[in-house]
C-alpha cells in the first residue's frame, strides 16, 4: 500500500491547486456496480483514481489554460481537461496507465466508462438513482436518470476522468461509502424531478446546502451551447 498511497498523494499533489480532486477505488468495486458491457478488463483489485472538477477550476485551470492557448481541436474544457490527465501520466514515468475522460465514447458511441458510478464507489459524490426511492412516482413508461451530489457542492461539481495503474494493485484499500446527503424519498424525488425535468435552471445543483458554485461567468459559459463557447471566449473556432 505504500506505494499506492505515495501515487494517490502525488496525484491529488498535481489535481488540488487546480481545483480539481482525486479519490481512489478498485476496480472490482466499479465492476460489481455496472453491468455489461461496462466493466473494466483489468484485475479487480487495480488502483483507480476517479477526477472531479470543483466550482473554483474554471478560475484556477481553465482561464490559465485559455490564456496560454491559440488553438483547439475539441470543446476547450475538454482539451484543458486532457492536458492535465496527460501530464499526470508523464509525471509517472516507470507506471502504465489508462486514462478515460468522461466526453470519451467507443466506436459505437458507448461511453468508455460510467463516471458517476466511478465517483459513487470512490466516496467522491453518492449517485442517487430511481432504485434509490423506495416509492417510484413516475410510472414504468418514464426514463429517469440519475445524478451525484458532493456533500460539499452538492451538484456544483463535473466528474471529469477515471486513470487506471494498470500494475499498481491494492487488495488492502478499504471501501468508504459515500455520503447520503439526500437522505429521504421526498428529497431524493425532489432531486430527480430537477434533474431530469428542470436541468437547465441550475435548481438540482442545490439540493442540499452547499459551500461553494459555479461563478456567474461559468454559469454563462456552460450555459452556452458547446459550438457557441470558443466564440464566447474570443476563440476561432478550428474543429474543421
Amino acid at each position: 500500500m505504500e506505494k499506492a498511497t505515495a501515487i494517490c498523494e502525488q496525484v491529488e499533489g498535481y489535481m488540488r491547486p487546480l481545483g480539481l480532486e482525486s479519490y481512489p477505488f478498485k476496480i472490482q468495486w466499479y465492476n460489481e456496480k455496472v453491468k455489461d458491457p461496462f466493466p473494466l478488463p483489468y484485475p479487480g483489485d487495480t488502483l483507480a483514481v476517479v477526477i472531479l472538477s470543483t466550482p473554483n477550476m474554471f478560475e484556477k485551470a481553465f482561464k490559465p489554460f485559455v490564456a496560454k492557448q491559440d488553438c483547439y481541436v475539441r470543446d476547450p474544457i475538454d482539451e484543458c481537461l486532457l492536458s492535465h490527465m496527460q501530464n499526470v501520466k508523464a509525471s509517472f514515468p516507470d507506471e502504465d496507465i489508462d486514462c478515460m475522460q468522461d466526453f470519451e465514447m467507443h466506436p459505437n458511441h458507448r461511453p468508455k466508462i460510467l463516471v458517476q458510478t466511478a465517483a459513487h464507489v470512490a466516496g467522491a459524490a453518492r449517485y442517487y438513482q430511481r432504485m434509490d426511492v423506495k416509492e417510484d412516482p413516475w410510472g414504468k413508461d418514464k426514463n429517469i436518470y440519475g445524478v451525484c451530489v458532493h456533500p460539499k457542492y452538492g451538484g456544483w461539481f463535473a466528474i471529469r476522468a477515471v486513470l487506471v495503474f494498470k500494475n499498481v494493485l491494492v487488495p488492502e484499500l478499504e471501501y468508504k461509502e459515500p455520503a447520503d446527503c439526500v437522505p429521504t424519498d421526498e428529497l431524493r424525488i425532489d432531486l430527480l424531478n430537477k434533474y431530469n425535468f428542470h436541468w437547465k435552471d441550475w435548481s438540482f445543483r442545490d439540493v442540499i446546502p452547499v459551500e461553494e458554485r459555479y461563478s456567474e461567468e461559468q454559469k454563462v459559459y456552460f450555459d452556452t451551447p458547446p459550438k457557441d463557447r470558443k466564440a464566447l471566449l474570443g476563440l476561432e473556432d478550428k474543429t474543421t
